[in-house]
């Protein structure tokens, strides 16, 4: 069973998952290809018994569960971070704090399609994804231990992917992570000093200036940001107020599934597809309404290493301008063949 753990100095909880590696050689790195082997890969169809038994599914009129036929795919991790039994009682030892690694695992498989990936999906199977993304967050909520969902997509073994085929993933958490609740307190603060929600102003401020700007539609605008951590670093935020993933509405999805698309295009292109890790930031589920927070989608190229000074200072270093990330990414035309759905 894992468990939760929380340090007493920074009170920032640590999962700890003896199960998912257990001897010192699972740590050793190796020389390994980002491709998995399309002949083996648990997430292509007729490999459904590979699995874990679906959660949810979207699948073509007339196909079984746990069969072929499906268009996005929804199944536990086979390897949790943290296991959907159990309670949330929270025990003290000294000092120190523990509790039952309580949550829930998911896998997200984008496209029965092995061979490609987000970015090159056509923006009607994009918004499929979301869409399922939203059922689930939707569904969570319901579970009164949970607190948070983190939704996060890793791509490439640079950025922790173990696996090639098309997926993300989401952990509902028992508690609010540290970083989520340093964004809330942060942005709290500047609401009962300003009076408007701060990303909302930020929103204003780069519209108007236009030159961190990388794309925008009616309804989401992506920017590299201001103080980015890493090179090419782009947030997507929806233009009017949302603090939560959960308050999209059936039309924003067409209009998300768009900016989506063409920021990983423009990543792709420009980059030459690049490792990085996309993190939707929301509110807890009891802020939904929160004036002060704004949902975002934060989208990190990893093209650098995080080393001594940036793991003891907590700084980064950032060799690349954001103005001159969005430039490089607006002049990158975005056109490349979508493969089907």
């Amino acid at each position: 069973m894992p468990e939760l753990r929380k340090d007493p100095i920074t009170r920032r909880w640590v999962i700890i998952a003896t199960e998912r590696a257990a001897r010192p050689t699972d740590f050793l790195s190796r020389h390994v290809n980002d491709q998995t082997d399309p002949e083996r890969c648990p997430f292509c169809p007729g490999r459904e018994e590979q699995t874990p038994p679906e959660i949810f599914a979207l699948r073509a009129g007339g196909s079984a569960p746990n069969g072929p036929g499906w268009r996005v795919r929804v199944v536990s991790n086979k390897y949790p971070a943290l296991r959907i039994e159990g309670d949330t009682a929270r025990s003290d030892i000294g000092i120190f704090t523990r509790m039952d690694g309580v949550g829930a695992h998911e896998v997200i498989v984008e496209t029965p399609e092995h061979d490609t990936h987000l970015a090159l999906l056509p923006e009607d199977h994009i918004a499929d994804v979301i869409r399922a993304c939203y059922q689930r967050y939707e569904d969570l909520d319901r579970d009164e231990r949970f607190e948070y969902l983190l939704l996060f997509r890793n791509h490439g073994r640079v950025a922790g992917a173990s696996l090639s085929h098309p997926h993300s993933q989401l952990i509902a958490l028992p508690m609010v992570p540290k970083r989520t609740s340093e964004e809330i307190d942060a942005a709290e603060r500047y609401f009962l000093k300003a009076g408007n929600c701060v990303y909302c102003e930020m929103i204003a401020q780069e519209s108007s200036n236009g030159e961190r700007i990388v794309y925008a539609n009616e309804r989401f605008v992506a920017v590299c940001h201001y103080a980015g951590r890493f090179p090419f670093e782009t947030w997507i935020l929806p233009r009017q107020h949302m603090a939560s993933f959960g308050q999209i509405a059936a039309e924003d999805v067409p209009a998300l599934a768009n900016i989506l698309k063409t920021v990983l295009l423009k990543l792709h292109l420009c980059l030459e597809n690049p490792p990085y890790n996309f993190i939707v930031h929301t509110a807890p589920y009891e802020l939904p309404n929160s004036p002060a927070y704004h949902w975002h989608i934060e989208i990190m190229p990893q093209l650098t290493t995080t080393a001594g000074f940036e793991w003891g200072s907590g700084f980064h270093i950032n060799p690349m301008a954001p103005e001159d990330a969005a430039r490089y990414l607006r002049e990158t035309v975005v056109v490349a063949p979508a493969t089907a759905g």
